[in-house]
């Protein structure tokens, strides 16, 4: 019998948790939580969230892979099709369901719609779902008791968690509930793994935070960043060149700003972010380009590991 890091295989337990829900319901908020790393990227922007982020969780002889999937909203483009399809995707395959819920916003109809699609999948696969009312702090007690008695009466859910994602309120509670539904199974990574997204991806993704954090309210959605070249030096630091993408001519000077200042600051943020996940200096090198459409490129969705439909 196979020992792993004092359990045997035989007690080990092993599944995935899908994280679904509108955008901006706290997901990938709640998976950094979880996870006591950031391993996906949060900003006031909607639908920010574009590939499938795993975060790994240990809790004693149970890993749980928690999946943040891109928000389910009513897709347009290309890009949008293929960010809805990869959640439901994931939501088929997981262990186990959270649909996270603002609680400050309640049952709108974004999250009605999904309830309302999985009521239908809980009919066939059987697994468990929990909501999780987030945000539980903005929200007066008897508003969430009511809210929690609205999610409770569609039927759909076999628990419900009332948590703050940012601070941590009954995040472990949730977390616990998880782990009793997961599967008897050898750990799918090493403990000690807090993500398995690629470097080059996660670099792209903070570059991309650190966008959308400076110009979330003058660049429209329709931009993104790809890491074109990762080279590793013999003093143990990396010099990265970046490509930010973006859909017309006119969207370039929001993002370079005057004498190149804002570009330069969006730059210093991510080097920031990035030497102090890779422990090391980074050389970061930055640039602007039109690509119309990108966003309906097949090869560029399938890229950062999104589904496409058709």
């Amino acid at each position: 019998m196979t020992e792993i890091a004092g359990h045997s295989t035989a007690e080990t337990k092993c599944g995935f948790v899908a994280l679904i829900g509108v955008p901006n319901s706290g997901k990938s908020t709640l998976i950094n939580q979880l996870v006591g790393a950031k391993v996906s990227i949060v900003t006031h922007k909607v639908q920010t969230t574009r590939a499938r982020v795993r975060g790994i969780v240990m809790q004693g002889p149970v890993q749980l892979v928690m999946v943040d999937t891109p928000g389910i909203f009513k897709p347009r483009r290309m890009l949008d099709r293929a960010m809805v399809s990869t959640a439901w995707g994931e939501a088929g395959e997981a262990d186990v369901i959270v649909l996270m819920i603002d609680a400050a916003r309640g049952l709108e109809e974004g999250s009605l719609k999904i309830i309302e699609g999985l009521a239908k999948s809980k009919a066939n696969a059987k697994k468990p779902i929990a909501i999780a009312l987030n945000k539980v702090d903005t929200v007066k007690r008897d508003e969430l008791l009511a809210l929690a008695h609205a999610c409770d009466e569609t039927g759909i859910a076999d628990d419900i968690f009332m948590i703050s994602a940012l601070n941590g309120d009954g995040v472990s509670d949730l977390l616990e509930w998880c782990g009793e539904h997961m599967p008897l199974s050898p750990w799918h990574f090493d403990p000690d793994t807090l993500s398995d997204m690629p470097q080059r991806l996660l670099a792209a993704e903070i570059t991309r935070e650190k966008l959308y954090l400076r110009l979330h309210k003058e660049l429209p959605y329709a931009s993104t960043v790809e890491t074109e070249q990762w080279e590793s030096r013999d003093d143990g630091s990396v010099r990265i060149d970046q490509t930010i993408f973006v859909d017309r001519e006119s969207q370039k000077p929001i993002i370079v700003g005057k004498g190149g200042q804002t570009l330069k600051s969006i730059g210093a943020e991510s080097r920031k972010e990035l030497e102090s996940l890779l422990g090391h200096r980074v050389h970061l090198f930055i640039h602007v380009k039109v690509r119309e459409k990108w966003a309906e490129e097949q090869a560029r969705l399938r890229e950062i590991g999104l589904d496409i439909l058709g």
